[in-house]
């Protein structure tokens, strides 16, 4: 992602021309089928009494005006004014490049006689990481955490970008919910062209429950006795049909409501869930 100040090497062929003759001294001559000028004219008769001329580039100097013989020709390009040869261009990725950011070797690109060189641009791709994603200066991450660490506090290390060892610290007694988002702050990417200024790194946290029937039913008892009391069953009015057991996974639009309304209670954490007891220790 271009954390790092790194740099590379870059084979490719570069035509370079050898001194731009492509013959030895004094071997040209004036194209004689020309004269020189590198055009020929031709008289096309088109009625009695009209002609017409015709310019056309000259087949035996190809519009140079000059030609060499075969044996005069420069012994390295052959007559054709370039040879190819290797060149190494080293590549420097600054810190805080983005995708799509190009870097350009002005000049370096095929030179031929009476020609200025082109450049050669180098356009950056950023791979997906499999830990985090990038917007702008700021990196996001997802971590799974269990019911236990979300009730009773937590403490992870992960490895950065630049290979760090961070270390992430939640005090028990504050809860975390499903989608909570925590900033740390100064530990996304660093700026281009200012690597000391640095954006947020955001911490999304999956809290996973646990599964089905994962306890004794004779300590389901204790264990509510811990958590917060049950709201108070509301007084039954009239008739009512009571319903044991049902699919939460399944039914005509559940899924999409389901989702919908766990989107909107992410929103709602990610945009409460600043927690002060976030600590990051650096290794």
């Amino acid at each position: 992602m271009g954390y790092n100040h790194d740099s590379y090497k870059l084979s490719t062929y570069m035509s370079n021309f050898h001194s731009g003759q492509g013959r030895e001294s004094g071997a040209v001559q004036t194209c004689n089928a020309c004269q020189g000028q590198g055009v020929c004219i031709m008289i096309r008769e088109l009625a009695p009494g009209m002609v017409q001329q015709i310019r056309t580039v000259c087949s035996d100097c190809n519009g140079e005006g000059e030609v060499i013989n075969e044996k005069d020709h420069c012994k390295k390009c052959k007559g054709k004014k370039v040879i190819k040869e290797v060149k190494i261009l080293e590549v420097h990725e600054d810190k805080g490049m983005k995708h799509g950011q190009r870097i350009t070797f002005t000049g370096e690109a095929d030179q031929a006689p009476g020609v200025e060189p082109g450049d050669i641009v180098l356009l950056l791709q950023e791979k997906e990481h499999e830990v985090f994603q990038r917007d702008g200066n700021d990196l996001h991450m997802t971590y799974k955490i269990g019911l236990v660490e979300a009730l009773c506090g937590f403490l992870f290390i992960f490895k950065h970008l630049d290979g760090r060892q961070i270390m992430v610290k939640y005090p028990p007694g504050k809860v975390i919910e499903p989608g909570c988002v925590c900033v740390v702050g100064e530990e996304g990417m660093p700026q281009y062209h200012n690597p000391f200024e640095k954006g947020d790194l955001y911490i999304k946290f999956d809290v996973q429950f646990p599964e089905n029937n994962w306890i004794n039913p004779d300590k389901l008892s204790k264990l509510e006795d811990l958590l917060p009391s049950r709201p108070e069953v509301p007084n039954v009015i009239g008739e009512t049909e009571e319903v044991e057991e049902f699919d939460s996974t399944q039914g005509s639009g559940g899924g999409q409501r389901r989702k919908a309304y766990n989107d909107s209670s992410d929103e709602e954490s990610s945009s409460h869930c600043r927690p002060d007891g976030v600590q990051c220790a650096h290794q």
